[in-house]
């Protein structure tokens, strides 16, 4: 899956899309236009991002990814995208592992998508994502630390109402980066 990042001039959404389309967008308008700043950020954590747009695009050289060719081979099946690693356990749950169909490692990856998958780790990663890009582009708006208590007690409906006046593109993403920091109301 093709990481997606943001990018905003002021509190106007000027590009979304994978690193380099962004890039890409901000230098062509650079020149021409007159932005007082662009902030660039991560959809995934809500953090942001430091862009070099001197020289060629290079988006994984800017965003710290390694090329394939630069990371250092490991063990595993590189082929299926297998890493292996240490798991230290009792006895007892060796035990259960090896009962289980498919194995030890099948049970292992199963039983880690379905924490992944789990409600409360999605809304947690929501809720910081939104935090971080709340901190950078909205800490002096109004009710900023109103809207933040609300966003850390779940409250969907209040936390709403206290960004409602903010900034049209800032509301709109702040509202995409916590679709599921909330349960349902």
């Amino acid at each position: 899956m093709t990481k997606t990042y943001t990018a905003f001039s002021g509190v106007k959404n000027v590009a979304s899309g994978p690193l380099d389309q962004v890039v890409s967008t901000i230098k062509d308008q650079l020149d021409s236009d007159d932005w007082p700043q662009v902030l660039i950020f991560d959809d995934a954590t809500g953090r942001q991002i430091d862009v070099d747009y001197h020289g060629p695009i290079n988006p994984k050289a800017e965003s710290g990814e390694q090329t394939e060719a630069a990371q250092p081979r490991r063990v595993g099946r590189p082929k299926l995208g297998v890493v292996s690693g240490e798991v230290t356990l009792l006895p007892r749950h060796w035990e259960w592992l090896k009962s289980q169909p498919g194995g030890a490692s099948v049970t292992l990856r199963k039983l880690v998508e379905d924490a992944r998958r789990g409600g409360a780790q999605q809304a947690k990663a929501s809720q910081e994502a939104t935090y971080h890009f709340m901190t950078s582009m909205a800490g002096n708006f109004p009710h900023y630390e109103e809207a933040l208590r609300e966003l850390y007690a779940g409250n969907q409906s209040a936390f709403h109402q206290h960004i409602e006046d903010w900034a049209v593109d800032v509301k709109k993403y702040m509202k995409e980066l916590s679709s599921t920091a909330f349960t349902e109301e």
